[in-house]
């Protein structure tokens, strides 16, 4: 009897370790999720000995959809997918996509490397319904660091229930990605005659009747909205304004050898300078990663020519060297806005009248609220960001707190860039594993960014010529 009893109690204990209770902890806990943390939940998927899950707040993914405009495309190639910069035979690889929609052939004579936003979009909601360990409507409310058991407890609430439940793990990725950034004196000032570039689309209707609509910005988002704006003014009458605050409209750098600088070699690299000096490089890269696609520009430059054809007077102003300082209200005037803007060659001030205004002034890393608890675990610099390991960890010990695109001032320009992501997620898995699963390419560049770690003797210089020698 007692040996039964004794097997009875431990099979209900084996049966209480298989219970859904049970499956409540985890190797890692994704919270956000967009592109990157897609990525990390793509390649993670075929690793049995891995269990992770990942939370976002909103009902379901809809990549930048207020700037979802027609014929908009990616600004990488479509390799920079969720995989196949580091396992082309992924199941989730963009060419898998288009080989499981019967569109692989149209893809192929179509001969161009740059995707459809729409169709990105599409993408990432077929590798979506394909993952099983995806919770959307699921908000993080805090997490604690349990010191005994070295795990993070999660709390969670579910907003379709309002049910809240603790999850156990591991490691944490954070992929809260960015959020719409506003100058100081845009935040909570003018709403209904401001908008952020990531509303566009929600409010272009209402802006379609202004008089006078002002664009404010230098980068894509800003030429997108642009030309968008200016074809419609064949069935609107209002005046359309381009304001830049660089000298120029000036294009994205897309040279091969300047790409190099999207490589691991440079990352490496960039990495190891001082921080004041990833400052001042960072804030002369813009034209690496802010700027305009060239054809993009190319194209506004021949639409308003082909408009000059038949207008003598376009109702367009596009303005460079222009820095918007101040926003006022201008109640009971012909307008509702006055814009105040500093020439910052000519070094004066001017105003300028608008009914409307989008900033199209980008978007910034945030720190979510829910980390307040466990931020003595993290690694901050001085200006109270994240301080980023190589390994994209930033807690102390650099192996159990990782985070995506939230490494911009360590890593350097390529961090929001999507061609990165694949890259980084499986940085992190082997940082999570213990191991390396996925090998990383190194040393890809042809440039070598730092000094030579020592002269080549005559011997090396002797053994190079004899490999480059058509015998051998």
């Amino acid at each position: 009897m007692k040996l039964k009893a004794k097997w009875k109690q431990e099979e209900f204990i084996k049966r209480i370790k298989r219970t859904p209770m049970e499956k409540m902890e985890y190797d890692f806990i994704g919270i956000g999720i967009g592109p990157f943390n897609l990525s990390l939940a793509a390649l993670a998927d075929p690793l049995k000995e891995m269990n992770g899950l990942f939370f976002d707040q909103r009902k379901n993914f809809n990549w930048h959809p207020g700037v979802m405009l027609k014929d908009t495309t990616l600004q990488v190639p479509f390799l920079a997918d969720f995989v196949s910069m580091i396992d082309p035979t992924n199941r989730f690889s963009f060419l898998n996509y288009l080989r499981e929609n019967n569109r692989i052939y149209q893809f192929y004579i179509r001969e161009n490397f740059f995707i459809f936003r729409k169709e990105y979009n599409q993408y990432c909601k077929w590798v979506i319904r394909q993952l099983t360990n995806l919770k959307f409507s699921h908000q993080v409310e805090n997490i604690h660091y349990d010191t005994r058991t070295k795990k993070y407890e999660v709390s969670v609430i579910d907003l379709i229930n309002q049910k809240t439940k603790t999850y156990f793990t591991k490691k944490l990725v954070l992929g809260t990605g960015t959020t719409p950034h506003l100058p100081e004196f845009l935040k909570n000032a003018h709403a209904d005659h401001c908008l952020h570039s990531s509303d566009y689309l929600y409010r272009k209707e209402a802006l379609l009747s202004k008089n006078s609509i002002t664009i404010v910005g230098s980068g894509q988002s800003a030429a997108e909205i642009f030309l968008d704006l200016a074809r419609e003014q064949k069935n609107h009458r209002f005046h359309l304004n381009w304001f830049s605050r660089p000298d120029r409209f000036f294009p994205l750098e897309y040279s091969k050898l300047t790409l190099e600088l999207t490589s691991p070699d440079y990352v490496d690299h960039f990495y190891h300078l001082p921080p004041h000096k990833r400052e001042k490089i960072l804030s002369a890269q813009n034209q690496l990663y802010k700027g305009i696609n060239y054809d993009l520009i190319n194209e506004i430059y021949d639409y308003l020519y082909q408009r000059s054809l038949d207008q003598e007077k376009i109702p367009i102003s596009l303005r460079p060297c222009s820095e918007l300082f101040k926003v006022e209200a201008t109640p009971g005037q012909a307008t509702e806005l006055n814009l105040h803007f500093r020439h910052t060659q000519l070094e004066r001030n001017f105003t300028e009248p608008t009914d409307a205004l989008i900033s199209c002034t980008g978007y910034k890393a945030s720190i979510p609220k829910f980390i307040a608890p466990i931020q003595e675990q993290i690694r901050w610099d001085t200006k109270g960001r994240y301080d980023v390991h190589r390994n994209y960890a930033i807690d102390h010990e650099g192996k159990s707190i990782f985070v995506q695109n939230g490494e911009l001032h360590t890593h350097g320009f390529v961090t929001p860039d999507l061609g990165m992501g694949a890259q980084r997620s499986a940085s992190i898995i082997n940082s999570i594993l213990g191991y390396i699963h996925y090998p990383l390419e190194e040393q890809i560049a042809f440039q070598q960014f730092g000094t030579p770690s020592k002269d080549m003797g005559k011997e090396e210089i002797s053994d190079l010529f004899n490999q480059m020698s058509p015998a051998n």
